[in-house]
């Protein structure tokens, strides 16, 4: 199938900016290739300890070298509702794989922390660079080489991106994912905002904010708006790397855990041992990564995997940028209203048509690459226009498939290219004086794309929270948080503003917020340039600009500027502030990350660069 000719420039862009990155690593995966089982090559005292504990039969197939083994790496903790119910997964592979003649073992966990709890705390300045203490974790579970293949358990923010940049390094072996899915849907999401906002006005009190917190993350799975957690979900999905619709069934539920079965059935055959080999390496290459940025536009998904992204693609020697983001964003339309750019959750969008319809979608508009290798099998990515039904049958691990809708279900949840939400994805690349950042404008009205008021700097996000309660706000203005990026502090979420800054808006008054930090996939209503680099902390201009400043944010265009007066570019940089939390809750630990994170629009990675890297 031919792809729209704009997609196609910016595939053979990335190829060719690529080509000897990409090279490099398939000739490290290939090097690294080697008849099945992998633990043959290891010593017998080496196995030995690595099936000291296991029950007899696999003791005596891990020793006797003919099944495959399958590595799990998880997640799991009890504390993040969406990895809560992975406390039954690894029983579940294991008997899935002795049922298909194969071992399986825990081979490591990884952390998981939850941004929803950190939010707004000292906590969320370790939240980015826990995605690559995970990709070390995962590397770490993975160098024992006992594994043909790995299954790996991880739903939220930063823990699906850590997995798959640790999977990637490890891209001679066959690996998948396999998620927990949401939880059910609570409280509706503008009750929700509502009494958020009157909190921050002090119309409500902290009992009824409480009970209406809990309303909406009430259960075990997922969040259910549409944050980075589904944003990865989807993108497993769209990559190739979980078996076609498995984002978004509920946990603990007799198809889930079919689907988990059959990802574990999957996962021993794509082994060497099974005659066809899928290396992960080979799954991931640069048509899957235009596949996942088309399906982040059509989404309107989380502006956190802007970074992560990034990243990902670098850890499979491919290069890509945020201009690539930009004119993939000018080609695909919005086609999902998901909270918050709407005001339906997840649950909603896997009823009126999920994965299956989105994807059938985006192929016959020709948006998508279908020529990939995914962990379905044959097929490519038309494999993924079905969806899943519990097989009531004889076989335990075998999922039987349907064709998905071919029209939505819900028309205000899902609709189809030709009648979009809006006509371009729902982000953009913002470029001006100030440097190089993104903004969320899919749930953004049109009215506020374009923003032009004076500045308000701050360095703490509790100064701004200060000034509203002291009546100061009351005025159109920009805020200028600064000090917020990957070397500064980490570059955490700032999602604390967001009720104030929309209660202002909500009074008429034109608000939006420049910041070199994060604002992830709950960005709502308020223009925000975000990710700005060069960040502050390393001389970036957005360190020179003062209060009162003329700034306008332009959506429409593309820019963002300090428009006030043109000599402020020779002022000297502010002074970072004085950091007063480092020596809480192990901050002073990731000192030595922080000095050698790269900028937002590299990945803000902390990890070695990988030799085929240039």
């Amino acid at each position: 199938m031919t792809i729209n000719s704009k997609l196609a420039i910016v595939t053979q862009r990335i190829q060719d900016r690529s080509k000897c990155s990409r090279k490099a690593y398939l000739d490290d995966i290939q090097k690294n290739i080697r008849p099945g089982p992998r633990r043959k090559k290891l010593s017998e005292g080496n196995v030995a300890h690595a099936s000291a504990a296991c029950p007899i039969l696999e003791k005596t197939e891990l020793l006797g070298a003919k099944w495959a083994n399958i590595g799990i790496i998880t997640a799991y903790n009890d504390m993040l509702s969406a990895h809560q119910p992975f406390a039954r997964f690894p029983d579940l592979i294991k008997h899935a794989a002795r049922r298909n003649g194969a071992t399986a073992q825990v081979a490591g966990g990884v952390p998981a922390m939850c941004d929803g709890v950190t939010q707004g705390q000292d906590g969320m300045e370790l939240s980015l660079f826990s995605r690559d203490i995970i990709a070390y974790s995962t590397a770490i579970a993975l160098s024992h080489d006992m594994f043909d293949a790995a299954i790996h358990l991880g739903v939220c923010d930063k823990i699906v991106p850590g997995l798959l940049i640790g999977a990637l390094r490890y891209g001679y072996i066959p690996q998948i994912f396999a998620p927990a899915g949401p939880m059910p849907s609570g409280i509706p999401n503008p009750e929700k905002i509502k009494i958020r906002q009157l909190f921050a006005e002090g119309k409500v009190g902290r009992e009824e904010l409480l009970a209406v917190e809990s309303a909406s993350y009430h259960a075990p799975g997922t969040c259910t708006f549409y944050g980075t957690a589904n944003t990865n979900q989807m993108l497993m999905e769209i990559m190739g790397l979980q078996l076609p619709g498995a984002s978004f069934v509920h946990p603990n539920t007799p198809l889930r855990d079919a689907i988990t079965a059959q990802t574990t059935r999957r996962a021993v055959q794509m082994t060497d041992i099974s005659g066809n080999s899928t290396p992960i390496g080979h799954i991931i290459n640069e048509k899957a990564i235009v596949n996942g940025l088309v399906g982040l536009m059509a989404t309107g998904g989380s502006t956190n995997l802007t970074i992560h992204m990034i990243a990902i693609a670098a850890a499979a020697g491919i290069i890509i940028n945020w201009d690539d983001f930009s004119d993939i964003a000018e080609v695909v339309p919005l086609i999902c209203r998901i909270y918050p750019n709407g005001v339906s959750d997840i649950n909603h969008f896997h009823a009126a048509g999920g994965m299956s319809y989105l994807i059938r979608e985006l192929i016959d508009s020709k948006l998508v690459h279908t020529d990939v290798k995914t962990v379905a099998g044959d097929g490519g990515l038309i494999a993924y226009t079905l969806e899943p039904m519990k097989n009531t049958h004889a076989e335990p691990d075998a999922v039987l498939y349907r064709e998905g809708p071919k029209k939505s279900l819900d028309s205000e949840v899902l609709t189809n290219v030709d009648k979009p939400f809006q006509t371009n994805g729902g982000l953009k690349l913002l470029k001006g004086n100030i440097g190089r950042s993104v903004i969320k404008v899919s749930a953004v009205p049109k009215e506020n794309w374009v923003i032009e008021a004076p500045a308000i700097v701050i360095d703490n996000q509790n100064s701004l929270v200060e000034m509203y309660n002291a009546g100061e706000l009351d005025k159109d203005f920009i805020v200028v948080l600064r000090f917020q990026g990957p070397r500064a502090n980490g570059m955490p979420e700032l999602h604390k503003l967001t009720p104030i800054l929309g209660s202002l808006q909500d009074r008429g008054l034109k608000i939006a917020m420049v910041t070199d930090g994060r604002m992830s996939g709950a960005s709502g209503k308020v223009p925000t340039a975000i990710h700005m680099h060069p960040e502050a902390i390393s001389g970036g201009n957005i360190s020179k600009i003062n209060n009162g400043d003329i700034i306008r944010l332009d959506a429409v265009s593309g820019t963002v500027n300090v428009i006030s007066e043109d000599k402020w570019l020779s002022r000297g940089c502010a002074k970072a502030p004085q950091a007063t939390n480092l020596s809480s809750l192990g901050m002073n630990m990731f000192e030595p990350l922080r000095s050698v994170a790269g900028n937002s629009e590299d990945g803000a990675s902390v990890l070695g660069k990988p030799s085929w890297m240039p």
